[in-house]
């Protein structure tokens, strides 16, 4: 698809927690098109006090990649930026003080018991909405010796905004992640902040999806090669999934599945409800102020991570699409395990942790374990929507799978045969789709409503529809 007076193209930076990617979105009035342009690899550095991110690299490869996009595509209109949450930096006079933490660095364990000392978790899902996770923002800031010395905590799409651009901002969806966003009006809850210790003057002023950043700062926009505004889209990753799903009903559930698969329904007000929080299940924002009533489940990061420890053990690369298709070949049921166990939390030797759990009952060949994992995703995917329609009191008549996992047939029909319910697979890029359409939104180019939003994405994206055997 080229440019044209009816076709208008954007560029979309979206990074994952062990990939990024920077993409040309094209649309129309009945066009959607994504072009990659560039992908890189992401993931965790160990350095002397901890996990962190090599954040310079990221910046120079997303730096990379925008040149590169304006090089193919000179009429790219804005910038988007999307990525995982909960991490962050601290600035202090425009000075980044450290690289941001990992968020599977164990020192946010300390941040948690000293929170929870202060105010007590029932409270906090009160006021935040949000399911417990050890590596929530809130508890990362109680863990920071430099929190202390910084003048500003800016989220990671935020950081990169800043660093484009020279403005400190925090998008409100992403920013409801941190656990410092009140669940009820959707402001800084600075009186928590307060309580716990966190400086108020750290947390920049909100902007909402669809609002202009700014424009990229006069060096960059000559590296760049164009002189762009930075556009702030669903900057939380599953917040651009999710307003990219095309949700065919009042009734479907959504599962944004990648490292994680995040589990739900959209929902136009909140559930706080002691039941909701016994579930563990969080209110987080999405696109035009929708709630992502949704459970993290661990997702494909057991499968990756197991695939790992093969590839070191054999010294070679094993073929993903081979090891599943022998997957699927295997008769008979086989054993489950909790795809959510504390112990598969961290890096490491995934296949020996997930035997621990199995016990004898641990299958033999790579072919069958791989199965196993797929299955245990696949049912833990199944009880999350469960509870999620229990909770909110809304029949699932379908789900809706987007992201990487999208393409993996075994993990789609095995979820559709444990939920009892169709799963309707794909767009692959639901996120990046998503980060464009919002700009498009904001540049006049899409739909006003996020139903015309949805049903452009139906319109054009490439699906599967899986049913229940």
């Amino acid at each position: 698809m080229t440019a044209s007076a009816a076709v208008r193209s954007f560029a979309a930076v979206d990074l994952g927690a062990t990939s990024g990617r920077v993409m040309i979105g094209r649309v129309g009035t009945d066009a959607l098109d994504l072009e990659l342009v560039t992908r890189f690899s992401n993931g965790p550095v160990q350095r002397a006090d901890g996990l962190h991110w090599d954040f310079g690299a990221l910046y120079e490869h997303v730096l990379d990649g925008l040149a590169e996009a304006v090089r193919r595509e000179p009429t790219i209109e804005s910038i988007g930026i999307d990525s995982w949450a909960v991490d962050y930096g601290l600035l202090h006079d425009g000075d980044l003080l450290a690289e941001p933490f990992h968020y599977r660095d164990d020192r946010t364990a300390r941040g948690v018991e000293a929170v929870h000392a202060v105010v007590p978790f029932e409270e906090l899902y009160r006021r935040n909405g949000l399911q417990f996770l050890p590596f929530n923002t809130l508890y990362q800031y109680r863990a920071d010796a430099l929190l202390s010395d910084a003048d500003t905590a800016l989220l990671m799409p935020d950081l990169l905004a800043f660093l484009l651009t020279g403005r400190r901002v925090a998008e409100r969806t992403n920013a409801s992640t941190t656990g410092l966003l009140r669940v009820d009006d959707a402001q800084w809850d600075l009186e928590l902040a307060e309580r716990l210790g966190i400086p108020a003057g750290v947390l920049p002023s909100l902007v909402d999806p669809g609002e202009t950043i700014g424009r990229v700062r006069p060096e960059l926009a000559a590296r760049i090669g164009r002189d762009l505004p930075v556009v702030a889209v669903a900057s939380h990753d599953t917040a651009s999934a999710v307003a990219a799903a095309p949700l065919s009903t009042p009734h479907a559930a959504y599962i944004s599945c990648g490292t994680w698969g995040l589990v739900g329904l959209e929902l136009t007000e909140p559930v706080v409800s002691d039941a909701a929080r016994a579930a563990n299940f969080t209110n987080e924002l999405g696109v035009d102020g929708r709630i992502r009533f949704l459970h993290n489940v661990t997702g494909l990061w057991l499968l990756s991570e197991t695939l790992r420890e093969w590839e070191a053990s054999d010294g070679a690369p094993i073929d993903l699409p081979t090891l599943l298709a022998e997957a699927a070949a295997t008769a008979g049921a086989v054993p489950l395990f909790d795809a959510n166990d504390p112990s598969l939390s961290a890096p490491g030797d995934m296949p020996a942790r997930i035997g621990a759990l199995l016990g004898d009952a641990a299958p033999s060949s790579r072919a069958e374990f791989v199965r196993t994992i797929v299955e245990s995703i696949a049912q833990a995917f199944a009880d999350a929507i469960a509870d999620a329609a229990t909770l909110a009191g809304r029949p699932v008549d379908s789900i809706h799978l987007v992201g990487g996992g999208s393409l993996n047939r075994l993990l789609c029909q095995a979820t559709s045969d444990r939920s009892g319910v169709p799963v309707i697979a794909g767009p692959v890029e639901a996120t990046a789709l998503g980060n464009v359409l919002v700009q498009a939104r904001a540049a006049g180019a899409a739909p006003a409503d996020l139903a015309g939003l949805r049903a452009l994405v139906a319109a054009t994206a490439d699906v599967h529809r899986y049913d229940p055997r």
